[in-house]
């Protein structure tokens, strides 16, 4: 009898990441049987998995909170649907705020299943207390890095270095050393909400920038044809020529000679492939306030973390600003020297993360917890 998993993804990333691992499941066992929320590729792959990530991916507190009827109400829809699809394994895609709440009202209505979180939640950054709590409420957690195993050592949740699936996307990429010295890429992230509040300030860097060097280019890259559109109208009004593509991302991290690259999955993966970056951030002034209120750690982009220094700059909030984002991009721009010795200690804090075979390891440890859920004959 083919194990029923019932999974939750709540953004771009979570739908890479959990289109992957359903991909690997099937490989294993073509006979499984999917229902949950995701995005786009987790649908086409199983059509029991709804497509919400237009409206989920959303970052920060107070967009939530703007956003909390819509949030509630998928919720208890999620519930209903898991006491009628009755899951071997519930697996939960990243997406911490949204995944461990669902995880806290399954045991509290004693759904009888097994529950996955594959992707840790920054426990590390902030937050350590919930440990305990995942503990209660996880059977399993899959991390991506090495050092959040030990972590969660000594509080009863079983924890597993599955790997980092940027392995799997960026293997062929890594290592490149073609690199156009007059091609600057600008990554403003994949949400509408980023992009309105980053990619100006990416666009004005890129505009003193020509000052200086006028025979710079500047392409970025868009997750949709609708944000493409919007960030060419953001371009064109601020009289700035930028190509702007969809699905480009990693090809660019590849080929350009340095980039501004917004905080999140695009800086590790920049980072992967050895690419000359800083980091440009901005969200809503109570969501920075509070983040920084709750923060463990002194760096916000995984590479710095990873290497325990400041590798690349990180300009936040009130310092991302056009022209401390252009001096750092032209200082790279104009000296092979710096951008060779980042390049390779960008791939040198990378390496353990780059061993083949992720989504399989995934796979293969969330099919052996819902084998213990005692459903299975």
């Amino acid at each position: 009898m083919a194990q029923r998993i019932y999974i939750v993804a709540g953004e771009v990333s979570g739908d890479a990441h959990g289109s992957g691992l359903m991909s690997a499941l099937l490989e294993r066992d073509p006979e499984i049987v999917f229902s949950g929320l995701g995005g786009p590729v987790m649908n086409r792959i199983a059509g029991g998995v709804r497509d919400w990530i237009g409206e989920s991916a959303v970052v920060g507190f107070w967009e939530v909170l703007k956003k909390y009827r819509y949030f509630r109400g998928e919720f208890e829809q999620a519930i209903q649907e898991l006491e009628d699809f009755s899951p071997d394994v519930v697996v939960l895609v990243d997406y911490p705020g949204f995944n461990l709440r669902l995880a806290a009202e399954v045991r509290k209505r004693g759904i009888n299943t097994r529950i996955v979180q594959y992707i840790s939640p920054q426990v590390w950054a902030w937050k350590r207390g919930r440990i305990a709590r995942m503990a209660r409420i996880l059977d399993r957690i899959l991390c991506l890095f090495p050092f959040e195993v030990d972590l969660y050592r000594g509080s009863g949740l079983d924890a597993r270095f599955v790997g980092h699936p940027v392995a799997e996307k960026l293997a062929e990429l890594r290592g490149n050393s073609l690199r156009d010295e007059q091609l600057v890429a600008l990554l403003p992230g994949s949400r509408q909400r980023e992009i309105e509040k980053i990619f100006p300030v990416m666009l004005g860097a890129a505009a003193e920038m020509t000052k200086l060097k006028p025979g710079l280019r500047f392409a970025s890259a868009a997750s949709g044809e609708k944000l493409a559109e919007r960030m060419r109208e953001m371009a064109s009004e601020r009289g700035v020529e930028c190509r702007i593509d969809v699905g480009n991302a990693h090809e660019l991290m590849a080929t350009a000679c340095c980039a501004a690259v917004a905080s999140g999955t695009a800086t590790l993966e920049s980072a992967f492939l050895g690419l000359p970056y800083c980091i440009v951030y901005r969200v809503a002034w109570p969501t920075y306030y509070l983040a920084r209120a709750l923060m463990a750690v002194d760096y916000l982009g995984m590479a710095n973390l990873l290497a325990g220094r400041e590798l690349v700059r990180e300009f936040l909030q009130g310092d991302a600003v056009a022209t401390t984002v252009a001096a750092e991009l032209l200082r790279l721009n104009q000296s092979r020297e710096e951008r060779e010795l980042l390049a390779r200690e960008l791939q040198e804090v990378t390496a353990p993360l780059a061993e083949l075979g992720v989504y399989k390891r995934a796979a293969a440890a969330t099919l052996e917890e819902g084998a213990s859920s005692g459903k299975l004959p």
